[in-house]
């Protein structure tokens, strides 16, 4: 027996997967036979993996307008990391794995073993929620994880990253083609494969699975393969600005810093000459107490003159660099947003096209689909005809 694997990047619609609320493609006689394996509050979970590093970050911020309350909302609310990542896999379709069929029952064991191993594969991907459905055309899998990342010296030293947590699983970024998510899903579907020979199930591999979309769906997959590495990208341009922001604060603190220094020149013992002993001379004097403490005096200018230039100088260059990157992210956002719009547009595109398959039926579709690739091949043939025939007459 040979079935195709699925996997598509889901919607992350929690309440949906875990029956909530009902859409119109459930078939409740059946929701039974789903497996819930868990459902955690995400705010809980974000509590119990970044409260620790949440609290060791805002304590070194000496503004207060730098601390996190709410390390959750200021992910959901940004644009640089989504709160959680959802992948749907799926064994065969709905017409050799039918979640009413013969193969329903064998397909269920399947994902349910494939599933009991994932979170020991994938120890950067907290898993909060999991389904499997049976209750739907065909069964399938929807797993939601947080993707974290430890020892980052950006930011929180724990954080929401799925750049690096795939990364430190061993999953680095190429090629366009080759993300570290388009490599960890090949490696899942791989792993899912290993469980279906288990069962004397091939994994069909047809090709490139490019080959088997519809040119809306190829361009939608593209598109989200953009998006996806604009948001990685977006994501590492604003732990740059942070750090950026970071060091100028460092650079607040050191005003803190000079200005105590002043306090002390002016109160402080040390610094202070005393009133002359009786019978003292002034030659006496100056070289026990004037001398002494002029040095003194001298050490402190010295010293502050030093860091003063220095942090002149690295302030200058982080002016520069901070409005490099800051313009550089406005870009990358612009092109974020703009790809984002086209994906929206194919989708809807893509659900016409549906809507078209379902109405008049796939073999009509199909067949003009293969009329219309047929006549634009022999347009593009008669064009090369004419051209050859125009450079021979030359």
């Amino acid at each position: 027996m040979k079935r195709t694997i699925s996997a598509e990047v889901g919607k992350g619609s929690v309440n949906h997967n875990s029956r909530k609320f009902q859409a119109e493609n459930v078939d409740g006689s059946r929701t039974h036979l789903n497996i819930d394996y868990c459902n955690e509050r995400i705010q809980a979970v974000y509590h119990q993996l970044f409260d620790e590093a949440l609290k060791r970050y805002n304590e070194k911020q000496a503004r207060a307008d730098r601390r996190i309350p709410n390390y959750y909302e200021k992910i959901r609310s940004g644009n640089q990391e989504k709160p959680f990542h959802e992948i749907i896999l799926q064994i065969g379709n709905k017409e050799d794995m039918r979640a009413t069929g013969e193969y329903a029952e064998l397909a269920r064991t399947v994902l349910d073993e494939y599933y009991r191993g994932f979170q020991e594969r994938n120890p950067n991907l907290r898993v909060f929620s999991a389904h499997l459905h049976m209750d739907e055309a065909t069964p399938h899998l929807h797993i939601d994880f947080v993707p974290l990342t430890t020892g980052s010296k950006r930011g929180l030293d724990t954080r929401v990253s799925l750049k690096q947590a795939l990364a430190a699983q061993g999953f680095k970024g190429g090629t366009r083609g080759a993300t570290e998510w388009a490599q960890w899903v090949q490696s899942e579907k791989e792993q899912l494969a290993a469980v279906m020979e288990r069962y004397d199930i091939q994994w069909e591999q047809k090709g490139t699975h490019e080959k088997h979309l519809s040119v809306l769906d190829y361009k939608k997959q593209e598109r989200e393969k953009e998006i996806a590495a604009l948001d990685t990208t977006l994501a590492e341009k604003q732990d740059e600005l942070e750090t950026v922001q970071s060091r100028i604060d460092n650079f607040g603190q050191g005003t803190q810093s000079i200005e105590k220094l002043e306090q002390r020149i002016e109160s402080d013992a040390e610094f202070q000459l005393p009133d002359p002993p009786t019978l003292m001379t002034a030659k006496t004097y100056k070289q026990r107490f004037v001398d002494p403490l002029i040095k003194k005096l001298k050490e402190v200018i010295r010293e502050v003159f030093y860091h003063y230039y220095k942090a002149l100088d690295s302030y200058h260059r982080l002016n520069t660099t901070n409005g490099r990157l800051y313009r550089e992210n406005e870009r990358l956002t612009a092109a974020n947003d703009r790809l984002k719009g086209e994906n929206d547009a194919l989708r809807s595109e893509l659900k016409d096209f549906r809507f078209l398959r379902k109405v008049l039926g796939s073999q009509q579709i199909d067949s003009l689909i293969a009329q219309a690739k047929d006549m634009e091949q022999q347009r593009k043939q008669t064009q090369r005809t004419r051209r050859r025939n125009t450079n021979y007459e030359r």
